[in-house]
């Protein structure tokens, strides 16, 4: 993968998570609401969650698929392969306590 892309991806992780929701954000992943996908997107860990929370994702995530759309179309990649990447990185930095979706759709905690 181009060095472009991953620069893109590192930017667009410091996106996703800017001052005005990290403390939601952050609070969220700690109370072990919401977790990283492998498909680069948030996901709610217990469901049904409250609206509070999918407000959160829904949010979080609208944001992250339209930077993934730049990022592939200035790279001429497929979004998959930027999102799958995003998801890769995201699961990787986990802090531990947080949840984390495997490809295999199992949530995991991170120890």
């Amino acid at each position: 993968m181009r060095l472009q892309v991953k620069y893109m991806l590192v930017m667009l992780l410091c996106f996703a998570l800017l001052p005005a929701w990290a403390l939601s954000l952050d609070a969220a992943k700690d109370q072990g609401l919401v977790g990283e996908q492998a498909s680069g997107y948030l996901g709610i860990v217990a469901t049904p969650g409250s609206r509070q929370v999918r407000d959160l994702v829904e949010s979080v995530n609208l944001r992250r698929r339209d930077e993934y759309e730049r990022i592939a179309a200035r790279n001429g990649v497929p979004l998959e392969q930027v999102e799958q990447l995003a998801g890769k990185r995201a699961i990787e930095r986990s802090q531990s306590g947080h949840w984390v979706r495997l490809p295999n759709g199992r949530w995991q905690q991170v120890p």
